[in-house]
């Protein structure tokens, strides 16, 4: 078979890094789906989505002069007819409630709410003029006291 720019071919994959997944194509040909060709939705680890020996369709969208051939999963599948259907559905499968709810299933139960922005304003000023005041007692006794001048 013939590889050229827009065939879709199957291949098994031969290995997975972290930047995508290397798959050997009819031939002896390899190939290489980069993490962002390999899912519509955002691809964390590539593990998540392939694991080596899987049997894939992919389909070529780049062969450079040195015949590294680029694959693509998520081009090679069927988009369906109704784009505006799935344009209004959601690209995560998990809502921020769902987000927020997890976060706070790994929370321990007895750490307190972080500080707001003016509890710790006061926090700061309140450390600020502990701290002047302690400089300022360290320095006037040296000088001598509140001002006052020695009598010659």
């Amino acid at each position: 078979m013939v590889i050229e720019v827009g065939s879709v071919v199957e291949g098994v994959v031969s290995r997975i890094t972290n930047f995508g997944a290397f798959v050997d194509i009819e031939g002896g040909k390899n190939g290489l789906i980069h993490i962002s060709e390999i899912s519509d939705v955002y691809v964390r680890d590539v593990h998540d989505f392939l694991a080596e020996g899987d049997k894939i369709q992919a389909k070529v969208i780049n062969i450079d002069e040195r015949g590294k051939i680029a694959l693509s999963i998520k081009q090679a599948k069927t988009k369906p007819q109704n784009s505006e259907e799935e344009s209004l559905q959601p690209k995560n499968k998990f809502s921020r409630n769902d987000r927020i709810n997890r976060n706070e299933d790994r929370k321990p139960a007895n750490k307190p709410l972080p500080a707001s922005f003016e509890d710790k304003l006061s926090k700061f000023m309140k450390e600020s003029d502990e701290k002047l005041a302690d400089w300022k007692r360290k320095t006037d006794s040296k000088r001598g006291g509140r001002g006052s001048r020695r009598s010659d």
